[in-house]
């Protein structure tokens, strides 16, 4: 079943409290080398049907107005995604990506 994800990142010049909590409990337990963390959001819209132009000028309309607060977030992307079977949903595995998903900018 194609889906269409939604990733929504916290603005550069916005603090990010669970991002830090996140990057001090990787430090606490000895997994080093990381300068920053940020904590974002994904959303998976599955489609009926096709997934055309139209819908993902809908989901990029979504994505800005429902999904992510503009005045401290972004839309980092927004790409859909043709199921191939490693994903959970019982679709046919395919072997064209090595996590079973084709991913496709949109």
């Amino acid at each position: 079943m194609p889906k269409i994800i939604v990733d929504v990142m916290p603005k550069p010049e916005i603090l990010d409290p669970q991002g830090k909590a996140i990057g001090a409990a990787l430090t606490r337990l000895g997994i080093e080398g990381f300068r920053e963390v940020r904590q974002g959001k994904r959303f998976e819209l599955k489609v009926h049907g096709e997934i055309t132009d139209e819908v993902l000028a809908k989901v990029q309309h979504a994505a800005q107005t429902l999904l992510s607060n503009p005045v401290i977030e972004d839309v980092v992307s927004v790409k859909k995604t043709e199921c191939g079977g490693n994903c959970g949903c019982g679709h046919a595995k395919s072997d064209q990506a090595p996590n079973g998903h084709k991913d496709l900018l949109a």
